[in-house]
């Protein structure tokens, strides 16, 4: 899948020179961890990163490489953009959702101890410094791209303290720096049903950790699931792209599985690069493809026949 990325961004015309490197179970068993040393200084000298999906081995003690790789870079937002796609047919149209995703805090902390048998607890924790930080990049997006909302799901009903925090700062941040962005808030149980209902009303969604990780795969289910879907984690130093779904090791190797949401991750860094141009050639490529609905050059999660390299070749020829 990831080889097939890379062709179709090759084709593209971007200037792209690809450094191969190791994560995930592969990289547990020949480097002694699933995100080896030379893997995190390379994204760092580089900026910029383009992640397959990758394994995290079961039972080793080995921690999953999204939440090592956000820790280690500081990528503290991720971004989902979410849009009805050509050719995929859900109960939705013209959905054209963000979410953004506060990536390094909240009960994904991980800091949990048990006080007695039987009794745990897990701490959630929010810092103004990062509510402060993620409601700017939030903000900021939605300047940038001509967004006219930012929605926060939160549940400080009941977690006045830490979701009241997240509030706050979202308000101060709009108000005093992006008060052109209009600003809206829902508790997040209602924002759910909201978002089934009518996902048209909504355009950039601000959510801390634990709530943008739940929504952002329920937004997926609106427009087809995560199989077309990009993703992004994204710091002050550096970038990681990646395709949001799992790396289904039972199809590895056998030409089955859909490239489209590495493709699109593709998409997204280059933009983040500066090459649009390329960006939107491929683009208007794979709309192209899933537009014409050609079981053959499709893959069978979205109604086709075709393998991970017809799908990509069907894109590639449609940029030529």
């Amino acid at each position: 899948m990831a080889s097939a990325a890379c062709e179709v961004i090759d084709a593209s015309g971007a200037d792209i020179a690809w450094i191969e490197l190791p994560a995930g179970a592969a990289a547990a068993e020949t480097h002694g961890d699933v995100l080896p040393d030379e893997t995190v200084a390379a994204i760092q000298a580089h900026r910029v990163a383009l992640k397959g999906p990758v394994t995290t081995p079961i039972g080793k003690g080995f921690t999953s490489v999204n939440v090592s790789l956000r820790k280690r870079l500081n990528l503290y937002a991720a971004v989902r953009p979410v849009r009805s796609m050509p050719g995929i047919k859900t109960r939705y149209d013209n959905v054209e959702i963000v979410v953004i995703r506060e990536n390094t805090e909240g009960l994904y902390s991980g800091i949990e101890n048990e006080i007695t048998d039987g009794v745990v607890q897990s701490l959630k924790i929010a810092t103004r410094a990062a509510c402060e930080r993620i409601a700017r990049f939030a903000f900021a997006y939605a300047r940038e791209r001509g967004r006219k909302k930012v929605t926060v799901f939160h549940k400080a009903n009941i977690m006045k303290k830490s979701d009241g925090l997240f509030l706050d700062c979202a308000r101060a941040v709009n108000t005093a720096e992006y008060p052109d962005i209009e600003h809206d808030e829902l508790i997040i149980d209602n924002g759910c049903m909201q978002l089934v209902r009518d996902p048209s009303q909504f355009d950039v969604l601000l959510l801390e950790n634990l709530y943008g990780d739940v929504v952002s795969d329920l937004c997926a289910g609106l427009v087809g699931g995560l199989g077309v879907v990009p993703g992004a984690n994204i710091g002050d130093g550096c970038a990681v792209f990646e395709a949001v779904h799992g790396s289904a090791p039972d199809i590895a190797g056998k030409n089955l599985a859909n490239p489209l949401a590495l493709i699109m991750s593709g998409v997204m860094m280059l933009n983040h690069i500066g090459e649009a141009e390329a960006a939107d050639r491929i683009k208007r490529a794979y709309d192209s493809v899933l537009a014409g609905g050609n079981p053959g050059e499709l893959t069978a999660d979205i109604g086709g026949r075709g393998g991970t390299s017809d799908f990509a070749r069907a894109v590639i020829a449609r940029m030529a």
